[in-house]
């Protein structure tokens, strides 16, 4: 508690300042005591050994650990310092741990580092030093856990619909045309890979527009045997067939007033596209075995992860049927092309189903992360939901790592994210992207870059490319 003089007559005021947590692992009193002094604007809780250190951080969370690697019961070795350290980190990974070693002990500092600590100090102990590596160290956490709530915020703002992450450019440009689209009646095709989220959408279109209150209706063409497809949709009459003891109405009747989604439309049989454009043209059904027409007022949604285009050459697909069923088209990018957010769909993933299975995970290891970054994702979110799922029964530590995700074989590499070359990258992707437009002419790929003819010459050598001197 800190008493402040206020100027001009004000009273005094009490100003509360509460001490940054430190956490000193040594055991040599003497040093314990020069540390304590050294660190007095802090918080410093000390440990002897690798229990009590434990213990200690458990109880209260520091921030920063200030640790001695000579630790009984060997004080003139290092592997139990460096098995403290590695049970420290596995217990709080954000913890930034600051190594003290001997003079000239270099090599086992460098394997602390390598096992992941912050950083390390040699002794004799010079506290000017000492005290600036301990500061940056706390800087280093509170940016980490500043990031780390903002990515929180970013994941749960970056999409304009309820329960979809939109965290890439592509899936926000989805987001806006769905939004766009909800309220008509426009007929809608979805079009993405299995595991994109397809259904997903159609729910969204379905909420978003004035059925909200009104049935939403889905059927799986691909999941029902042909001979029980037209019944499934249509309705039968009694006695239309072996077994159909009783009048039932069909999907597209109990969607009336609401929305129907017709989810893989690209494997409906040939037979019945005719009857479903028919369907689409009159919006007039006829059950299986029976006459008489019955008017339905439903707005209808289809989507495939097939190629519609070339199932229409290959005579698999009605070209009327496609033009009626895609009044607007939505193509949904697949996990790999959703650069950028990849990672903050896994966050928001393993938060749901931690919270699902009531257990606490500090986010994904740098090994984890660097994985999904890498990672092909070829069932896309599908795959990534039932990765993540598995990866929170399996995992042992507070972060869920590759190998939980089963991802232990993937490229766990950090990406190069070192701006001059990112900046050289995209600069020469442009220069190249110009002259095709420009066909070659280099004045008019410089006219379209916006540089000079001095500049131009000197990116095309910087880059390598070669073009014909002459224009």
């Amino acid at each position: 508690m800190l008493v402040v003089p206020i100027a001009h007559g004000l009273r005094e005021t009490l100003v509360s300042d509460k001490l940054r947590k430190l956490l000193v692992v040594e055991d040599d009193p003497g040093l314990q005591s020069q540390l304590r002094w050294c660190f007095e604007d802090y918080e410093v809780i000390v440990a002897e050994d690798r229990e009590s250190a434990v213990a200690q951080l458990r109880r209260h969370e520091p921030p920063v650990v200030l640790q001695d690697l000579g630790l009984p019961p060997d004080p003139e070795g290092v592997e139990e310092g460096l098995a403290t350290l590695e049970e420290i980190l596995a217990i709080a990974p954000d913890t930034k741990v600051i190594v003290v070693t001997g003079h000239g002990d270099k090599a086992n500092a460098l394997r602390a580092v390598g096992l992941g600590a912050h950083d390390f100090y040699q002794k004799p102990v010079e506290t000017g030093t000492l005290q600036l590596i301990v500061g940056r160290a706390y800087q280093m956490y509170q940016l980490e856990q500043e990031n780390s709530r903002l990515q929180r915020l970013e994941s749960e703002n970056t999409s304009p619909l309820d329960g979809i992450v939109a965290a890439s450019g592509k899936m926000l440009e989805v987001c806006r045309m769905v939004e766009k689209v909800a309220p008509t009646n426009a007929t809608t095709l979805l079009l993405g890979e299995s595991g994109t989220g397809k259904e997903l959408l159609a729910r969204a279109l379905h909420s978003l527009s004035n059925r909200v209150d009104k049935p939403f209706v889905a059927i799986n063409c691909a999941a029902i045997p042909d001979s029980l497809l037209e019944s499934e949709l249509f309705g039968h009459e009694k006695g239309a067939f072996t077994g159909a003891v009783k009048q039932t109405p069909g999907r597209i009747e109990t969607a009336d007033s609401g929305t129907l989604f017709l989810d893989e439309i690209g494997d409906m049989p040939l037979a019945l596209q005719a009857k479903l454009l028919r369907f689409l043209q009159e919006r007039v059904v006829e059950r299986v075995g029976g006459r008489e027409q019955i008017a339905v007022d439903v707005r209808v949604v289809c989507a495939t992860n097939q190629n519609l285009a070339q199932a229409i050459k290959a005579g698999l697909f009605r070209e009327d049927l496609y033009y009626r069923i895609s009044e607007i088209t939505i193509e949904i990018p697949p996990l790999r092309e959703r650069k950028g957010g990849r990672l903050i769909l896994a966050r928001s993933l393993l938060e749901k189903f931690s919270a699902q299975q009531k257990k606490s995970f500090k986010g994904f290891s740098m090994d984890a992360q660097n994985a999904i970054q890498n990672y092909h994702w070829p069932g896309n979110v599908r795959e990534m939901e039932n990765k993540i799922k598995g990866a929170i029964i399996m995992a042992e530590g507070k972060q869920v790592t590759a190998a939980d995700l089963g991802l232990g074989d993937v490229d766990s590499r950090p990406p190069d994210l070192n701006l001059r070359e990112v900046r050289r990258e995209a600069e020469g992707q442009a220069i190249r992207r110009a002259l095709v437009h420009a066909s070659g002419n280099v004045s008019k790929a410089a006219k379209l870059l916006g540089v000079t003819r001095p500049t131009r010459y000197d990116l095309l050598e910087k880059y390598g490319i070669q073009v014909d001197a002459t224009q």
